[in-house]
């Protein structure tokens, strides 16, 4: 008890603990950070983010074939089984058995057996189809691979689509687009939002109707209508990267409207604080006081609403991407592989082809724990 004491009396003359003066003296952002790391899903869920961006930040290293590789006796294979043990009960290093495909005399159904007396090793860094990693670095070392040849056997971690493609691969390349048009598209929101809502807040009067109508108009269109419209007008022989940006923009001139609206109301209350009228009288510009004082007042209040709005975007895309209207192949993101679900066939004799949708429900609901618990960080003085 006596090392938790800091020698030091309050008001009322109570003992403070360290614990106590450490949080009198911590600056905002350490509060903000002790309260964050005690909401478990949020940390959790940070650290699955954390992951799933390094894998698609180095998706050519960790995928094993590249994605539009095909395997033509694997067609709609279904997920490769690992196996530690061997058909006598052996301990192994992780290994994989040869897959036979037969056909089914009466449905003309591939039928996939493993072949227990052919074992085909899984190695760490093995070398396997080359690539460019960030398109600088040429390399052919991968994450993980099997020690044949890929004339002979796959590993299908995810199962294989009907064109014979890792399925597994195709996810990891797709998560590149998809996780970071989220961030692309809620960056560009937030510089929209700020200046926008920035002006109609801090000026007010007419600009702030005129503004506020426009935010009104916008918002009562339909959202799905709206995405298909623009991404419609895009021009059907874009090049991949051009669309990928004009998906991006579209769906930033359409998600800046909420975060102006939070803007705005901040400003409204800010701007006849005694802060923003100490910098008017210090001869501060308009364009400081707004980014140098009113802006980083409630910077962590935005910070938590910018993580909630990645997961619009990012199902946003997945949807206009589904629906034909997004990206399209050869373009690989969550929303393109989930087309193949579209395939009733290949739905019903391979259900895997639906695994990115999984990422995607991964990947929306991490956002939301996370941004969950930096909303009740936001405010580390509330109860």
């Amino acid at each position: 008890m006596a090392a938790n004491v800091a020698g030091r009396l309050d008001e009322e003359g109570r003992v403070i603990t360290q614990e106590e003066e450490k949080i009198f003296v911590a600056t905002q952002w350490q509060l903000m950070w002790w309260r964050f790391r005690k909401h478990k899903m949020a940390m959790i869920s940070t650290v699955v983010l954390i992951i799933m961006y390094l894998i698609a930040l180095f998706c050519e290293f960790v995928a094993p074939y590249n994605p539009e590789s095909f395997f033509t006796r694997y067609k709609l294979a279904p997920p490769t089984k690992i196996h530690i043990r061997d058909a006598e009960g052996n301990w192994r290093t992780p290994f994989v058995y040869r897959i036979q495909r037969t056909l089914d005399p009466e449905t003309m159904r591939s039928i996939y057996t493993e072949d227990p007396t052919t074992i085909f090793p899984i190695e760490l860094f093995s070398p396997g189809d080359p690539y460019k990693l960030w398109g600088i670095i040429e390399t052919d070392v991968h994450l993980f691979g099997l020690a044949a040849g890929r004339e002979e056997q796959g590993v299908f971690l995810f199962g294989a689509d009907r064109m014979g493609r890792d399925l597994f691969s195709r996810v990891i390349y797709g998560a590149r687009i998809s996780l970071s048009i989220g961030l692309v598209g809620v960056f560009l929101s937030l510089i929209l939002g700020i200046i926008i809502g920035g002006i109609s807040g801090y000026y007010g009067g007419a600009v702030d109707n005129l503004i506020q109508r426009v935010i009104e108009f916008i918002r009562s269109i339909p959202s799905i209508p709206l995405w298909m419209g623009l991404s419609a007008a895009l021009p059907p022989d874009w090049p991949v990267v051009r669309v990928y940006f004009g998906i991006t923009v579209i769906l930033s001139l359409i998600g800046w409207t909420g975060m102006a609206r939070v803007v705005r109301g901040r400003f409204l209350s800010l701007r006849e604080e005694d802060f923003v009228m100490a910098a008017r009288l210090a001869g501060a510009s308009e364009l400081r006081i707004i980014l140098r004082h009113m802006v980083p007042s409630f910077l962590s209040y935005i910070i938590a609403s910018l993580t909630l709005s990645v997961p619009g975007m990012i199902l946003s895309e997945t949807s206009l991407s589904f629906l034909g209207l997004g990206l399209r192949a050869p373009a690989i993101s969550w929303g393109v592989l989930l087309q193949e679900g579209m395939n009733l066939r290949s739905l019903v004799l391979a259900p895997w082809v639906l695994i990115p949708g999984a990422a995607v429900v991964i990947a929306v609901l991490g956002f939301n724990f996370m941004g969950d618990g930096l909303r009740d960080a936001a405010d580390p003085y509330s109860r």
